[in-house]
């Protein structure tokens, strides 16, 4: 790397730190002088406030990333146009698009911390800091324990299989009481009733299983075929992780849009292949979350592509008119964004043009007036 590189990312690291640091400390505390009312109803501890909100960091993070990115780089390149130093730079016969790949090089890496921010953290975080509020308070008698779903149904419309579980521990992996019905390619219904099912091995298995079949003819009754104590049935592959996205897709889809929770790429898909076929309400919905959840992370390197004109062109201009039309810009970009997975939500756009289209816009405009920068 050469001296050039490590002084400019010297230069912006330092206050990326600063700017995630203070809008952190900034949101831990203003939500936290908000919520102070449900957290003492919740009887929590110091203890259990900190990690509460430490398991919330990541949520926090997506949403700061972005903004503290765009600051920071503000920073950085009104500091160099202000001390002429990208005035030498470009004297010496460096672009700057050269002096710019730090700054692409940590927007790439910003991209791919919020991807993984978004697939592996941020999901589950929610339910996780629920969770911890509510530890303190006795539990309410006959309520289900966290995790557990009573009287759960789902279909598996790829491999036609119709799934009735009187309670599911998502935790244990386990199912008290389910009936599964199923349609061969003859006709035949096979019904299977078992006092609970665990999943062991990569398969489930039922216990005090029995087995019915509906003959395809008109007015046939079920008859019994089989009971056991142990049945495995490796044909059935429905996993835990497709059903806990079953569980999550389908509260979330019975409330209002705006109401909707964020989905992972992965609960996603495994909806998808459990109903290859879903609705055009479903499927215009999912697939703009699905293109949505592509296209959010690269939101870091169209703030560089933001950032790079008007910041290193401000040294000849009042420094504030680059913050101020810059941020414009990216408020403009998040409302473009929002309005775009709406329209793609209600099926007024495509999934993928509604996802996409603000990124390759904007990326585009950052590009050409970065490079009608003098």
């Amino acid at each position: 790397m050469r001296l050039l590189d490590r002084y400019i990312l010297r230069e912006l690291l330092v206050p990326l730190g600063y700017c995630l640091g203070g809008f952190l400390l900034f949101w831990t505390v203003f939500d936290l002088f908000t919520s102070l009312g449900d957290l003492q109803e919740d009887k929590m501890r110091v203890g259990d406030i900190a990690l509460y909100y430490l398991v919330r960091t990541p949520d926090v993070l997506v949403l700061i990333l972005p903004v503290a990115l765009l600051l920071a780089l503000l920073y950085a390149l009104t500091t160099h146009a202000r001390h002429h130093e990208i005035t030498a730079m470009r004297a010496a016969g460096i672009s700057l698009w050269r002096i710019a790949l730090p700054y692409f090089c940590v927007g790439f890496a910003a991209s791919l911390a919020l991807f993984a921010l978004n697939e592996l953290a941020v999901p589950d975080s929610s339910d996780l800091a629920e969770r911890i509020s509510k530890r303190r308070l006795p539990n309410q008698a006959g309520a289900p324990a966290p995790g557990q779903v009573r009287n759960l149904a789902f279909n598996n419309s790829r491999d036609h299989r119709i799934w009735r579980i009187g309670m599911y521990d998502s935790n244990a992996e386990i199912m008290i009481g389910p009936r599964v019905v199923w349609t061969l390619p003859d006709g035949t219904v096979r019904w299977l009733d078992a006092e609970r099912a665990e999943h062991l091995a990569g398969m489930w298995v039922f216990l005090n299983a029995r087995e019915y079949r509906e003959e395809p003819k008109a007015n046939s009754m079920p008859m019994p075929v089989l009971q056991t104590n142990r049945l495995a049935l490796p044909e059935f592959t429905e996993t835990p992780e497709q059903i806990r996205s079953e569980i999550k897709l389908s509260r979330s889809m019975s409330l209002r849009p705006g109401k909707r929770v964020e989905l992972a790429i992965i609960e996603i898909i495994n909806y998808l292949r459990l109903h290859p076929n879903p609705s055009p309400a479903e499927s215009e919905w999912l697939y703009t979350q699905l293109h949505g959840r592509l296209a959010a992370p690269w939101t870091c390197l169209v703030v560089v592509l933001i950032a790079i004109p008007f910041g290193a062109a401000s040294g000849r201009r009042n420094v504030f008119f680059g913050v101020a039309g810059s941020i414009f810009i990216c408020f403009a970009y998040f409302v473009l964004l929002k309005l775009g997975l709406a329209m793609g939500s209600g099926g007024f756009l495509e999934p993928w043009v509604a996802a996409w289209l603000p990124n390759l816009s904007f990326a585009i405009t950052g590009a050409w007036l970065t490079a009608r920068v003098r």
